[in-house]
């Protein structure tokens, strides 16, 4: 088959679905999604510098959170101006700049996950040592970690992937800018970049997997040894959460990236559940679900509201 050999200077994102009358539903539903996967981490961002919530942990959910807004922020904004435009189109530009943000924020949330996985085994196994641990410079260091190993993933793909000849059509059967998508438009080989982005899938996604489920494999044989059935419960159903959201986010990223040029319309959903949905589970699961930040907010409201009374009442 003879493809066009004109390289393109700009893409044209044929969004999540074709048929009109599912735009505007579409278009609500995820401008809702999005409205609480911002009030829900910009909650944490803010509960988690309050005094008593200076832990690790608490670091660590802060960061998080930040990651969850940019990847939102990200792919979210212009799909839900592609809902409603007729203009989808995206420069070149412009697309590199949004696989390669996805990339370093979806690789380095990985590497965080991992160690925040870390620092709760730590505290389970090891909790008289925990503090020497995990000091505020070992944190420090481990986030450090996760955004550089993230960055190095992402200037390697985006640069890999855009060294590709890609060629028309122009039209992405995507809503934003990722691998998949992109190699169907190369008209060259691109075996040798398929095995390396396998290769990658198995270092960015199950590498850190593995390391998460071991560390909670030990956290589960210390939490059997708790002898108050109420604790044992407990914990048990704080480490299920966090792995069912761990395991949404491996088989998303899995199912797209280690069959790179299936284009079957599935891997918009789990692509949207990867961008979209799981920034907004993350701060129920691991943090309004926690006693002691319920406690904080609890708090921060009622200040907020006896602030806001006094304004109102105010002579």
């Amino acid at each position: 088959v003879t493809r066009n050999h004109t390289l393109l200077t700009e893409f044209v994102l044929a969004g999540l679905s074709s048929r009109p009358e599912l735009q505007h539903l579409l278009f609500f539903t995820i401008c809702f999604i999005y409205s609480m996967t911002l009030i829900g981490n910009l909650l944490i961002c803010t509960v988690t510098v309050h005094p008593t919530l200076q832990m690790p942990m608490y670091f660590f959910l802060r960061v998080l959170a930040f990651l969850d807004i940019s990847t939102a922020s990200v792919v979210v904004p212009k799909m839900l101006v592609n809902l409603l435009s007729e203009d989808r189109s995206i420069s070149y530009l412009g697309c590199v700049t949004q696989l390669y943000c996805v990339v370093f924020l979806a690789a380095t949330e990985w590497y965080l996950l991992a160690a925040m996985a870390y620092d709760r085994y730590v505290a389970v196994c090891w909790p008289l040592r925990y503090a020497a641990i995990m000091s505020s410079r070992a944190c420090l260091a481990l986030v450090l970690l996760s955004c550089c190993s993230g960055q190095v993933v992402s200037v390697l793909q985006t640069a890999w992937v855009f060294t590709l000849s890609l060629c028309g059509p122009r039209r992405i059967n995507y809503f934003f800018c990722d691998i998949p998508p992109l190699l169907v438009l190369s008209c060259t080989d691109t075996s040798l970049y398929e095995r390396q982005l396998i290769s990658a899938t198995v270092l960015v996604i199950f590498t850190p997997f593995c390391l998460i489920l071991l560390s909670y494999a030990c956290i589960i044989s210390s939490i059997l040894k708790i002898s108050s059935a109420e604790s044992r419960h407990k914990a048990f159903s704080t480490c299920s959460s966090h792995l069912t959201v761990v395991t949404l986010y491996c088989a998303s990223g899995t199912l797209i990236y280690l069959q790179p040029k299936s284009s079957k319309d599935a891997k918009k959903i789990l692509a949207l559940i990867y961008t979209t949905v799981i920034p907004t589970l993350n701060p129920l699961i691991y943090s309004l679900r926690n006693k002691e930040v319920k406690e904080v907010l609890i708090r921060v409201v009622a200040v907020a509201a006896s602030f806001s009374s006094d304004s109102v009442t105010w002579p």
